[in-house]
C-alpha cells in the first residue's frame, strides 16, 4: 500500500512538474513574440501613433493662435457690451467642450482625414492667391516713379484687439444702417496719445462737435494725406511742420460714437485707401495677420 501511494505521488509530481514547465515554457514563448514580433495591426497603431506625436505640436499652435483671437474678440465684444448696457456681458455659448468630445467620438477617422485635406487644399490656395497678390503690388511699385510713405501706427503698443472696422461699407449701430466707412477704428482708452504715422506739414485742423469732431490732417510726400479723427485734445495747429511719431492729439468720445476710439485714414489724392494696408512695417507678420483678419471681418463701426 505504501509503495502503490508512493508511485501514484511521484506520477502526479511528474505530472504537475510537466505542466509547470509547459505554462513557463508558454509564456516566455508570448512574452518573446511580444517583445520582439508584432501583429499588422500592432504596427498601424504604431504608425498612427507616430503621426499624431507628429502632428501634435503644429495642432497646438494652430489652437493656441485660434484661442488668441476668439479671446481678443470675446473682450472686444465684451467692452462694447459695458460701454451699450453699462453690465457684464452674458455667455450664449451653448456648445460646451463634452459636447464637442461626445461629437468627435463619433466621427470616424475618413471624416477628420477629409476634413484635414480639404482645409490643407483651401489654404494652399490662398496662400498662392496672397503670393500672387505680393507679385501684382511689387511689380506696380517698380512701375510707379513715387513711394509710398513708411506710416507708423498712430497709437503706440497697441494690440490686434483693438483693431476695428475698416474701410467700405459697415453698419452704423446708432442710425441701424449700413453707411461707407472711409477709415479704419483703433480701440484705445479716453486720453491715449495718438501720433504723426509719418513726417509732414498739418494741412488742417477741424474742431466740431458733430460728425467726427475734432480732426488733423496730415499731408505727407507724393500726395499722401493721414487724417485723425474723434479726437479729445488736439496738440498742433495748422501749416505746422511734424515728425513721425510726435505727438498729435489724444483719443476722445463723442456722443455719435460707441466707445473712444481713433477713426484713422488714409488717402491720396482725395482715393480712400485701407489704412491697415501701410501698417504692416509697425508690427510682427503675425500681428498684422490678425490685424488685416480683424478689419476685413468685423461688420460695425464704432462711428
Amino acid at each position: 500500500m505504501n509503495k502503490r501511494s508512493f508511485r501514484t505521488r511521484k506520477m502526479l509530481g511528474g505530472i504537475l512538474r510537466y505542466l509547470s514547465a509547459t505554462v513557463t515554457v508558454a509564456v516566455l514563448f508570448y512574452v518573446v513574440l511580444a517583445l520582439f514580433f508584432s501583429t499588422e495591426e500592432e504596427k498601424k497603431l504604431r504608425q498612427e501613433n507616430e503621426l499624431y506625436a507628429a502632428y501634435y505640436p503644429q495642432l497646438k499652435e494652430k489652437e493656441r493662435l485660434l484661442s488668441d483671437v476668439v479671446r481678443g474678440l470675446e473682450a472686444k465684444d465684451d467692452a462694447l457690451y459695458r460701454q451699450i448696457f453699462q453690465s457684464e456681458a452674458p455667455s450664449v455659448d451653448a456648445v460646451t467642450a463634452a459636447d464637442l468630445i461626445s461629437v468627435s467620438d463619433s466621427l470616424s477617422e475618413n471624416f477628420f482625414l477629409s476634413y484635414s485635406a480639404s482645409k490643407g487644399e483651401s489654404l494652399m490656395k490662398m496662400a498662392g492667391n496672397v503670393e500672387d497678390n505680393f507679385g501684382e503690388i511689387f511689380r506696380a511699385l517698380a512701375a510707379r516713379k513715387d513711394t509710398i510713405p513708411p506710416l507708423s501706427l498712430p497709437i503706440k503698443g497697441m494690440s490686434y484687439v483693438q483693431t476695428g472696422a475698416s474701410t467700405g461699407l459697415k453698419h452704423n449701430p446708432l442710425y441701424n444702417v449700413d453707411i461707407r466707412h472711409d477709415g479704419i477704428d483703433l480701440v484705445a482708452p479716453q486720453g491715449s496719445p495718438v501720433f504723426a504715422s509719418a513726417a509732414g506739414v498739418v494741412r488742417s485742423v477741424t474742431r466740431s462737435n458733430k460728425g467726427l469732431g475734432n480732426i488733423v490732417e496730415i499731408d505727407h510726400r507724393n500726395g499722401y494725406h493721414t487724417r485723425y479723427a474723434l479726437l479729445g485734445d488736439i496738440s498742433v495747429s495748422q501749416g505746422r511742420t511734424v515728425k513721425q511719431g510726435q505727438k498729435i492729439g489724444t483719443v476722445g468720445i463723442s456722443s455719435t460714437t460707441f466707445a473712444p476710439h481713433l477713426h484713422y485714414e488714409v488717402l491720396r489724392g482725395g482715393e480712400v485707401l485701407d489704412p491697415v494696408h501701410f501698417l504692416f512695417a509697425s508690427v510682427s507678420p503675425e500681428e498684422y495677420a490678425r490685424m488685416l483678419y480683424l478689419a476685413v471681418s468685423t461688420r460695425q463701426s464704432l462711428d
